[in-house]
């Protein structure tokens, strides 16, 4: 059990660090933190309580008198305009919480109603969903893998090959004409420069979707090893523009390579799960929830309570960190979040 004084310093320290930004590791930290144990939440209220008050001196002016002003930190209505605006969320422990929800998912607002303040949570955290992963190599070319997707990293010093294991990815590739990029996948390879791509492995076929950029689509010979040989120049090599859509057969040869244009509806539903910030205003949590579920399939979330479905969110949310959105609201809202495979039941919490 941890003394009093070491719950005080690290709740001021967690305010400091609030204030100036939290680092992405540092975003995990804070929600763990916080939901750890109930003294934490009430001290972090306090010192958030102390730290407004000590941002009310940002805004005095000296009167130039001897006379003491016995009412320098009592709450005054401009005051409490002015610092609201630069101070959004330093106001009570429910909104502490929300200050981590601005750094995870970009600014959170739930508005509960008087009667459902948050409760303790255990500190036990269930088995995490799988999560969307974001990797930035060491050229500066971004992966973003989704849920279960597998890559393997095979740079040389003149060129960039990425095996496509299982699942779907989005690359994002850093110009560099002298180091093409390559992404593999069974006996079919892409060729880029400097573009965006994304790639999804089934069964059959490779869909590929440029929405930057050109891509070559080529047939690959397959060593002993696994490792790709050099691509056979003479088959047939489809030019892949931004706004368009290939399908790719595993087998070449079995099928040809089919190129279409595609809308931008289709594009949006197609590349619904990569990560992009949702923004709502007194949205009510059953669309937040709704957005999430199209985004993040398989993964499903239910409400299984009318009162909590009719909450209203207004939210700029990272569409990908659907798991943090489910602890924050475990740990600030007073949700029970009930997993079952895929599914995900969230119920208010009962007393």
């Amino acid at each position: 059990m941890k003394t009093p004084e070491k719950i005080e310093t690290e709740a001021a320290l967690w305010v400091m660090r609030l204030e100036r930004g939290l680092t992405a590791t540092e975003q995990d930290d804070f929600l763990q933190w916080y939901m750890a144990e109930a003294g934490h939440s009430q001290e972090l209220d306090r010192q958030m309580a102390n730290w407004t008050r000590l941002n009310m001196l940002a805004d005095w002016r000296p009167e130039h008198t001897l006379r003491p002003n016995r009412d320098l930190l009592a709450p005054q209505p401009e005051r409490a305009r002015s610092l609201k605006r630069r101070r959004p969320w330093f106001w009570s422990a429910e909104v502490a919480l929300a200050a981590a929800a601005a750094v995870v998912f970009g600014f959170f607002l739930l508005r509960p109603s008087p009667s459902d303040a948050p409760a303790a949570v255990p500190a036990v955290v269930p088995a995490q969903i799988a999560a969307i992963e974001r990797r930035t190599l060491d050229d500066g070319t971004v992966i973003e893998l989704n849920r279960d997707a597998e890559v393997a990293v095979l740079y040389t010093a003149t060129e960039r090959k990425v095996r496509l294991e299982r699942g779907e990815a989005m690359f994002r590739v850093a110009k560099n004409p002298a180091r093409p990029f390559i992404v593999i996948t069974g006996d079919v390879q892409f060729r880029a420069v400097g573009t965006a791509f994304n790639v999804r492995r089934e069964s059959e076929a490779v869909e590929l979707i440029v929405t930057e950029g050109k891509v070559r689509v080529q047939s690959q010979a397959v060593e002993a090893d696994g490792i790709a040989a050099s691509p056979d120049d003479s088959a047939a090599a489809p030019l892949v523009v931004a706004g368009e859509l290939a399908l790719v057969p595993m087998q070449p040869g079995k099928a040809p390579i089919s190129v279409a244009k595609i809308g931008v509806d289709h594009l949006d539903e197609k590349l619904a799960w990569h990560s992009r910030l949702l923004d709502f205003t007194n949205a009510r949590l059953s669309a937040v929830v709704d957005e999430f579920n199209r985004r993040n399939a398989p993964i499903r979330m239910v409400i299984d309570d009318a009162k909590l479905a009719d909450t209203e969110v207004s939210a700029s949310l990272r569409s990908d960190n659907i798991e943090s959105f489910i602890r924050l609201l475990e740990g600030g809202f007073g949700v029970d979040a009930e997993r079952n495979g895929n599914v995900v039941t969230l119920r208010k919490r009962r007393r």
